[in-house]
């Protein structure tokens, strides 16, 4: 599929609004008839202005959980509502819940920007100090204890979620 401009979008929509069939659209730009369909129900609905002229937007994990609990959980169709919410493209929803699905029901954020060259450096301890050897264990009991009641809630979301889906024979 060719990548458009935001001009060749506004033109596809005023044409498509002026009368031309959306098979011929979609010859003439090189796109899928659906695309088009898409595109013109998303400036149907927020306006032109939906259309982007900056970089990429960025959605937070909590939308991106709303947006996919409104499908999996609420039953509505992928195109409702990434078009409820003005996204870009439907393709861009249906990745989430695949990623969200992969990842063990979890919304997984893709780090942004190039990764640090510096290690953080884990100062050794001696091993004659008491205190600090009291002070690191103690750390990372209270460490263990967060991940432990972390994966007791996230076993009990889970299987939640389990007993909510219909069950298939």
């Amino acid at each position: 599929m060719a990548k458009l401009t935001r001009e060749q979008r506004i033109e596809i929509y005023h044409k498509r609004k002026s009368g031309v069939t959306i098979p011929s659209l979609s010859k003439q730009y090189g796109i899928n008839k659906k695309k088009i369909w898409y595109l013109v129900k998303l400036i149907d609905k927020h306006g032109e202005d939906i259309l982007r002229r900056d970089n990429n937007r960025y959605y937070s994990p909590q939308l991106k959980l709303e947006m996919i609990n409104k499908v999996l959980i609420g039953n509505q169709s992928i195109k409702s509502v990434s078009l409820e919410y003005g996204l870009t493209s439907d393709g861009m929803l249906n990745n989430w819940i695949k990623s969200y699905k992969e990842n063990g029901y979890n919304i997984v954020e893709k780090k942004r920007g190039r990764s640090p060259t510096m290690k953080k450096e884990v100062k050794p301890i001696d091993p004659n100090d008491k205190d600090a050897i009291i002070k690191a264990k103690d750390e990372e009991i209270l460490r263990l204890k967060a991940e432990n009641e972390y994966l007791k809630k996230l076993r009990a979301v889970v299987q939640a979620r389990k007993d909510q889906q219909p069950k298939t024979k």
